[in-house]
């Protein structure tokens, strides 16, 4: 409830303010635009299998079936950057250095005092008159804190760096969504599949692009679902990511690129792991990238969430609604049956949704990074404003979490009082 106020506060939800929503911020959510029958036959095959419909997952009521919701203003990605910093890039007390490569936080005894940089072949200094603020990343904001000497102390020794602040869980508790394809050939074409032949495409980019109108300004989605595998969890433990087209979609022409096989599908994506990562340095070069060990699939709780999930999927997808549109199941395929060839198919296919966050998790406890306030423990001065900071992940995507972080850590920095709940 005391961060509501701060998701509310980003966005410009197009239905209009409400308990839940937010009517002038920034962010431009609107709803999916997409006008393709099958999902309607997937919302029809869902009330088959008795799951419910939500009118808003991001409202007061999250499980069930909802239409897709995207950041897009004016037929374009509304991106943190579009909705944030370009605004503010006129200010006087802004500088943006663009090509530049951060490479370590500047220690004065126990206080950030700025942050070294390079940039065309030199080093240079930014100096701070009252904070450091990291935004990073989940990945770069603890390389960063790591680089400067603020880790695990065995960890900087083994890389060559003179451990400043024993903070042991900087780079740990790393935490991702994963996910795997229940994929289905298509009976017949869908429109997303006549919209890509190639005169339509190129028509459909120039128009999205000058005039942000069009098919090309439209994904190939409509829904998500957000549901339990178990009746009695108090929240839903997998999202369903539906998609009316082949990752493989591409443009095609009669005579000379072959049209490809239409299909459909959705993603079940395992909300709440169990199983956790980390983040190390491979050497003390701020130039080499990090070494992420992402360990999915650690605990018996995962490998049986997305078993779940994976025939949660299946069911939905054979029910008598989609008879007209479901072809032959070509993910995981009719070979896969039996709990162990499930889950052998998760650990063949699975794959990230890019919603990676938790290295420098904020908490009370001694092993957490942040104080509640973001504060850097063991350092005056600095703070992180990024998804590295969530202690957990939320149930769903993170995009909108870490622009409510933002808003509350620049109140924070701010010394301003919580706005109201």
């Amino acid at each position: 409830a005391d961060m509501l106020p701060y998701f509310k506060r980003c966005e410009t939800w197009e239905q209009g303010e409400n308990a839940w929503r937010g009517g002038a911020g920034p962010l431009s959510v609107i709803d999916s635009r997409n006008r393709d029958p099958l999902f309607d036959a997937w919302l029809d095959a869902a009330r088959e299998a008795d799951w419910p419909f939500t009118e808003d997952y991001n409202g007061k009521e999250q499980e069930g079936f909802g239409r897709s919701q995207w950041t897009i203003r004016n037929g374009r990605r509304c991106s943190a950057a579009v909705a944030f910093l370009r605004p503010a890039s006129r200010r006087p007390n802004l500088t943006v250095e663009t090509n530049a490569l951060a490479t370590r936080v500047i220690l004065e005894g126990s206080r950030a005092t700025g942050v070294e940089y390079a940039r065309a072949g030199r080093l240079h200094r930014a100096p701070a008159t009252r904070e450091v603020l990291l935004a990073g990343g989940v990945f770069n904001t603890p390389q960063l804190l790591m680089l400067s000497g603020i880790g695990e102390p065995e960890h900087l020794r083994e890389v060559g760096i003179e451990p400043r602040v024993n903070l042991p869980g900087v780079g740990r508790n790393l935490q991702d969504h994963l996910s795997v394809d229940v994929h289905h050939a298509r009976r017949g074409r869908g429109p997303f599949h006549a919209e890509m032949r190639l005169d339509r495409a190129a028509l459909n980019m120039a128009r999205a692009y000058w005039l942000g109108t069009g098919p090309g300004t439209v994904l190939p989605s409509r829904l998500h679902a957000f549901l339990k595998t178990r009746r009695d969890l108090a929240v839903p433990d997998i999202q369903f990511l539906f998609r009316g087209a082949p990752a493989q979609a591409h443009p095609w022409f009669p005579g000379i690129t072959p049209a490809y096989e239409d299909s459909f599908g959705l993603r079940p994506v395992m909300l709440h792991p169990e199983s956790r990562g980390v983040v190390r340095l491979r050497s003390s070069d701020p130039s080499a990238p990090v070494r992420i060990v992402q360990n999915f699939l650690a605990t018996e709780h995962d490998v049986r969430t997305i078993r779940e999930g994976v025939k949660l999927g299946r069911d939905i997808a054979s029910r008598h609604a989609l008879d007209g549109l479901r072809g032959r199941e070509t993910s995981p395929g009719p070979d896969c049956r039996t709990d162990l060839e499930i889950d052998a198919f998760v650990r063949r296919t699975a794959i990230t949704a890019h919603h990676p966050c938790a290295t420098c998790a904020m908490g009370i406890g001694e092993d957490t990074v942040l104080d509640p306030a973001l504060r850097v423990r063991g350092v005056e001065g600095l703070r992180a404003v990024d998804a590295s900071a969530m202690p957990d992940l939320v149930s769903g995507n993170i995009n909108a979490c870490v622009m409510m972080i933002a808003e509350k850590g620049a109140d924070l920095v701010l010394g301003k009082a919580p706005l109201p709940a």
